[in-house]
């Protein structure tokens, strides 16, 4: 039986790839990378989803984490990015070399992604497809079943592997297509397109493009807090993080080093507040000053802060921080 690799997000189109593939009598083994720059603070929520999905439709499904290869290609893209932090065709590029070295080590016969001619600007024109597949040394061995009857032959269909006129043509932006499809194959749940990665969320990539103008290897915990709670920058050397609400408080102390400090108000409603960096006893005010603008205690004229750090303990009364300094510092 025919083996395929297919590049695997769980949402509507990867899971049409594969089912097309199914239905040729090819055995599907699906990849789920991981980056950092997953939207959920636990990337690994929706696998028992994914899991549940490759049981009732007979595939395979692997999970991959690729954290440092991405940071790289975050801060250094050959390509470009697109209107945010998004190097949508290095990103592929990566994945699709990754997909490549899985193929060799189990003896698969191709890669199949399913992506759709036209539906993103950047990485899928039938140029950029094309370029795509050879910068990951793949020309000839991406197929796309989505597509694949717009694009070149691969050489999997001229091996009879894949039969031709049993793919599609489908190009644009519309889903009417893909949903039609997914009706037919009694695919009825999947998740919708919106935000699959964060890198394009203008406010995400502003928080980023700060943390590597600071940090050139951010440590990983530094990446993840990216995704919560507000940020400002206090030095070259100092930021902190604030919670807004419960859940990001409990994530932020779960998250904290023996080096960090841990702010809050113990007598009045309020967020956790980390200082990450090199923090001056200055730096430490304003981030108690901060503290209290975001707490229940915020009218009142002075508040006493609780600042933890490994064992020690210390309190500091201060005046809640005025908006406008919180406004020139905010990143």
């Amino acid at each position: 039986m025919a083996e395929a690799i297919s590049l695997f997000s769980g949402g509507l189109d990867s899971t049409l790839a594969i089912l097309i593939l199914k239905e040729q009598g090819i055995n599907v083994t699906a990849i789920r990378f991981i980056t950092p720059f997953e939207p959920d603070s636990n990337p690994l929520s929706d696998i028992n989803d994914l899991n549940a999905l490759s049981r009732r439709f007979d595939f395979n499904l692997d999970i991959y984490r690729i954290a440092e290869e991405f940071l790289e290609i975050v801060k250094h893209p050959k390509h470009g990015y697109g209107k945010n932090m998004n190097p949508c065709i290095d990103c592929r590029i990566l994945m699709l070399k990754k997909a490549k070295e899985i193929m060799q080590e189990t003896g698969a016969d191709f890669i199949a992604t399913g992506e759709v001619l036209g539906q993103r600007p950047m990485s899928q024109k039938k140029d950029m497809l094309y370029h795509i597949d050879k910068e990951a040394d793949l020309t000839g061995n991406v197929l796309r079943p989505l597509c694949a009857g717009l694009l070149r032959k691969t050489i999997p269909e001229e091996k009879g592997i894949v039969k031709r006129d049993l793919l599609y043509s489908f190009s644009g932006r519309s889903r009417k297509p893909q949903m039609k499809l997914a009706k037919e194959f009694g695919l009825d749940k999947y998740p919708s397109p919106a935000g699959g990665c964060l890198l394009t969320d203008p406010i995400y990539s502003n928080k980023l493009r700060d943390l590597l103008a600071h940090k050139l290897s951010p440590a990983p915990k530094e990446i993840e807090l990216l995704k919560i709670g507000r940020h400002f920058r206090l030095s070259p050397h100092c930021k902190i993080v604030v919670g807004r609400d419960k859940t990001e408080n409990e994530i932020i102390q779960s998250l904290a080093s023996d080096d960090d400090y841990i702010l809050e108000i113990k007598e009045h409603g309020s967020p956790v507040v980390l200082i990450e960096g090199i923090a001056t006893e200055e730096d430490i005010e304003k981030a108690a000053g901060i503290c209290a603008r975001y707490s229940d205690a915020k009218n009142m004229n002075e508040v006493k802060v609780s600042i933890i750090r490994k064992d020690e303990q210390q309190t500091m009364k201060v005046q809640p921080a005025a908006d406008e300094f919180i406004n020139a510092i905010r990143i």
